[in-house]
């Protein structure tokens, strides 16, 4: 009950302040001992994917913690999981604010920081210094381009991100889907992802044996694709062996919040209206897929009930972003019993 009123506050300010503001509140609880004041308990509901022993399919999707500043109080909220980034190999500022839109009448946010962070050897700086981590939290590392980075020359960005972060990350995530660098989704299309895709998992195989441990690598997805995308990245997933799929990034489209207040800003959209979108994608690649590989559903999970769809049409694990922002830390309870429920039900 208490976060509601916090939301209140929050959203009474600019939302990139607020969520400055937000995330430190999350540390400060956390450093504190007092993080049950707005936690349930989660229901144990373990599961094993991509070679990895999750507590549940529960995670934070990239995007909440650029930096990995904050992953120790984000662990304390329940999460099964936690993915930071996206991170870069170089600091860079990202695009100018305003940047980072509300729609509550949606429970939508749109945004386009453009990959702001500080570079991935300040990130890695944080994941050393993360309890969560060295007590063998499962943390997923998601990895992208620099903006002044020519696009023909974007695998040596992720390359080099990908040697960086392989001793820390549990998984690393591939993020070639996000609408607010430009180009970066040129990255999806036929030639350019079977050439990324090979040259990732050569070096993947590399790193494998030089630290003497296999990380898993997904690659994350725009949920603005046709049904033969879908089919051709699917392809090429099988084909390059990678180990899951992140369904879905943002979306460019504005279903569901037209003539809204900030629904005309240019960016990605997220939260509710994306879920139907996402979900539908999340569906096809699953088709596409038959089980060759796992895929992590995110987009628009607002409530229990949308993270068992999810789960139903081909997730194996979930994340959410908006959502969290919109029920805070009582969805994680809320999912995490819902699928623990589904789970028991089955068993």
């Amino acid at each position: 009950m208490l976060y509601p009123l916090i939301r209140k506050f929050f959203f009474a300010l600019d939302a990139e302040t607020a969520h400055g503001i937000g995330m430190g509140g999350v540390s400060f609880l956390d450093a504190t001992g007092i993080a049950g004041l707005v936690a349930k308990p989660v229901p144990a509901c373990p599961v094993e994917v991509m070679g990895l022993k999750f507590p549940n399919p529960v995670g934070l999707a990239a995007g909440l913690d650029k930096n990995g500043d904050h992953i120790d109080g984000l662990a304390r909220l329940g999460f099964g999981f936690i993915e930071i980034g996206t991170v870069t190999p170089r600091p860079q500022a990202g695009n100018p604010r305003p940047r980072l839109f509300r729609i509550p009448e949606a429970q939508g946010i749109i945004n386009r920081m453009g990959f702001n962070n500080d570079g991935v050897d300040r990130l890695l700086e944080n994941v050393r210094r993360a309890k969560f981590c060295r007590a063998g939290g499962i943390l997923g590392i998601n990895i992208g381009k620099n903006a002044t980075t020519p696009i023909e020359n974007a695998a040596d960005d992720y390359l080099h991100c990908l040697d960086k972060v392989y001793g820390s990350a549990s998984y690393v995530t591939v993020n070639i889907s996000s609408p607010n660098t430009k180009n970066l989704r040129e990255l999806q299309k036929d030639e350019a992802l079977d050439d990324l895709l090979a040259r990732l998992k050569a070096r993947q195989e590399q790193l494998a044996e030089r630290h003497g441990k296999y990380v898993p690598m997904t690659l994350k997805i725009a949920p603005d694709l046709e049904p033969e995308q879908i089919v051709t990245i699917a392809d090429a997933l099988r084909r390059h062996r990678i180990d899951g799929v992140i369904a879905t990034n943002t979306t460019l489209a504005r279903d569901g919040v037209e003539g809204l207040p900030n629904a005309d800003e240019v960016g990605g959209l997220s939260g509710a209206p994306v879920f139907r979108k996402s979900t539908d994608v999340l569906k096809a690649l699953a088709r596409a897929l038959q089980g060759e590989l796992p895929i992590i559903g995110v987009g628009g999970i607002m409530s229990g009930a949308d993270a068992a769809e999810k789960m139903r049409v081909g997730a194996s694990l979930v994340q959410f972003y908006s959502g969290f922002i919109y029920r805070g830390p009582d969805l994680v309870s809320e999912v995490a019993e819902t699928l623990a429920n589904i789970r028991s039900k089955k068993t």
